[in-house]
C-alpha cells in the first residue's frame, strides 16, 4: 500500500528546522576543541588538532554519499509502502558504513602518509597530528555508519531524532574534550579520545533510535539485504553521488589554491568569506533534506502532484531563507568580517568582495534545492552529469576571468558554477516529474 502524506508548510518546517538547529552544533565543536588545546599555551597542539581534523573530515566527507543515497532510496520505499525494503536499507547502509570504516583502519598508514605529502607540516605538528588521527581513525566505522543512520531517519522525517543525536554526540564530545584534554592533562590525545568516545556513543544512540527495525525480520534476511538488483541499484546511486561530491570538493579546494596566487591578504579574505557560504549551506540543508524526504516519498507513491508541491513548497521556504541571508550579509556582513579578523588590510579586502556573498544565496538557491530534489528522486545520473558540466564550465572560465579581473574573477567563476549547476538541473527537472507517471516495475529507475 503506497504511503504519501499531505504536503504542508508545517510538514516542511517540521523536517527542516531540526536539521538547521543540529547543523549549528557542528562549528561549536570545532571552536571548543581548538580552545581546549589553545589553553596548553603552545602553537603546535592547535595546528595538530586543526590539521588532523581537516584530513579526517575531508575523507569522511567523501562518504556523504551514504547519507544522501540512503535518504533517497528509503523515502521511495516508504512511498511504495514497502516496509521490508525500508528495514533492509538500514542494514545495507550499516554494512557499507562499517566496512568502509574498517578499510580506513587497515589503510591508515597510507592515508596519513598521503595526507602529509599533500599538506606537509613541521615535525612537531605532524607528530602530534599523527597521535590525534591514530586514535580517531578507530571510530571511522561508527562515523561513516552514522551517515547511513542519519539518511535513514531523515527519509522517515524523524529529524528531531537527528537533532537529539547531534546535540548528545557533540555535547558529549565538548564535555569530554575539556575533561580529558585539560582536567586530566592529556592534551591533543585527550581531544582525540573524546571524539572517539562521542562517535561510538553516537552510533549506539542512533541504533537505539532505529530499535523498532530490530524487532522485525527483514533487517536480518540475507536474501533481502543482499538482493543483487537492490544492491546494484544502491551501488549506482552511491557511486554517482560520490563522483558529484568529489567534483564539488575539487572546485572548492581549487578555489583556495587559486586564491593563494593573489597573495596572503586575498587568501585570508577568501577564507573569511567562505564562512558566509558555510552559513548559507547549513541554513539551506534543512530545506534540501525536506525536499529529499518528501520528493522521494511522492515518487515512490507515484503521486506527481504531491511531488511537484513538495519541490515547490520546500523551495519557497528555502527562497525566504536565502532572501533573509542576502539582506543580513548586506547589512551586517562588514561587522562580521571585522569580528573574524582584526587585520585592517584583510578587512578591507574582504569587504570589497562582500557583494558576492550577498549574491551567493540567491544565485545558489537553484543548485542547493535541486540537489535535494534530485537526491530524493534518486536521479543521480543527472546529478553526476550536471555536476561534470558545471565543473567543466568553472575550470574553463575561471582562468580567463582571473586574468581579466583578478580575485574578483575567481569569485565570479565560483558563482557561475552555481548558476550552471542550478540551470542544468532545472532543465532535467521535467523528466524527473514524468517519472512519477510511469508504472512501477521493481526499483525505481535511476536515469
Amino acid at each position: 500500500m503506497a504511503e504519501t502524506l499531505p504536503v504542508t508548510h508545517r510538514r516542511v518546517l517540521g523536517i527542516a528546522l531540526p536539521i538547521v538547529l543540529s547543523n549549528a552544533t557542528v562549528p561549536i565543536l570545532g571552536v571548543v576543541d581548538t580552545g581546549v588545546v589553545g589553553q596548553l599555551g603552545e602553537a603546535a597542539p592547535i595546528g595538530a588538532v586543526g590539521i588532523g581534523a581537516i584530513i579526517l573530515s575531508a575523507i569522511y566527507w567523501i562518504f556523504g554519499f551514504l547519507r544522501m543515497g540512503t535518504t533517497g532510496l528509503t523515502s521511495q520505499a516508504i512511498g511504495e509502502g514497502n516496509r521490508d525494503e525500508v528495514d533492509a536499507l538500514l542494514s545495507r547502509a550499516l554494512l557499507i558504513g562499517l566496512s568502509a570504516g574498517a578499510v580506513m583502519i587497515v589503510l591508515q598508514a597510507l592515508i596519513f602518509r598521503g595526507a602529509f605529502w599533500v599538506s606537509p607540516a613541521s615535525d612537531e605538528v605532524e607528530a602530534l597530528a599523527r597521535d590525534y588521527m591514530q586514535i580517531r581513525i578507530w571510530s571511522a566505522p561508527a562515523t561513516i555508519a552514522l551517515y547511513g543512520i542519519t539518511g535513514w531517519l531523515i527519509a522517515q522525517e524523524r529529524t528531531k531524532a537527528v537533532l537529539v543525536l547531534q546535540v548528545v554526540m557533540n555535547g558529549g564530545n565538548i564535555v569530554l574534550s575539556y575533561w580529558l584534554g585539560l582536567t586530566l592533562g592529556w592534551g591533543v590525545t585527550g581531544v582525540a579520545w573524546a571524539t572517539f568516545i562521542a562517535e561510538w556513543g553516537g552510533l549506539a544512540l542512533g541504533l537505539w533510535f532505529c530499535r523498532g527495525v530490530f524487532a522485525q525480520t527483514a533487517w536480518r534476511s540475507a536474501a533481502r539485504v543482499f538482493d543483487m538488483v537492490r544492491l546494484k541499484r544502491m551501488t549506482v546511486v552511491n557511486t554517482d553521488i560520490m563522483i558529484r561530491s568529489v567534483l564539488l570538493q575539487a572546485i572548492f579546494v581549487s578555489f583556495l589554491f587559486f586564491g593563494a596566487d593573489f597573495g596572503d591578504v586575498q587568501l585570508a579574505a577568501n577564507q573569511i568569506l567562505l564562512q558566509f557560504l558555510h552559513v548559507t549551506a547549513y541554513a539551506l540543508d534543512g530545506f534540501a533534506f525536506a525536499a529529499e524526504a518528501m520528493v522521494g516519498n511522492a515518487l515512490g507513491a507515484r503521486a506527481r502532484a504531491t511531488l511537484r508541491r513538495s519541490a515547490l513548497l520546500s523551495s519557497l521556504w528555502s527562497g525566504i531563507v536565502c532572501a533573509g541571508l542576502a539582506v543580513s550579509f548586506a547589512l551586517f556582513g562588514g561587522a562580521a568580517i571585522d569580528t573574524m579578523t582584526t587585520a585592517p588590510e584583510v578587512q578591507a579586502a574582504a569587504r570589497s568582495y562582500l557583494p558576492y556573498m550577498v549574491a551567493a544565496p540567491v544565485v545558489g538557491l537553484g543548485a542547493w534545492m535541486l540537489d535535494g530534489i534530485f537526491i530524493g528522486a534518486t536521479r543521480t545520473t543527472d546529478m553526476r552529469n550536471m555536476m561534470i558540466l558545471s565543473a567543466v564550465v568553472y575550470f574553463v572560465t575561471v582562468f580567463p576571468l582571473m586574468a581579466a579581473f583578478g580575485n574578483h574573477g575567481l569569485w565570479i567563476g565560483l558563482l557561475l558554477n552555481f548558476v550552471v549547476r542550478g540551470a542544468s538541473l532545472a532543465w532535467k527537472y521535467p523528466a524527473l516529474e514524468a517519472e512519477a507517471d510511469r508504472p512501477r516495475s521493481g526499483p525505481v529507475a535511476a536515469a
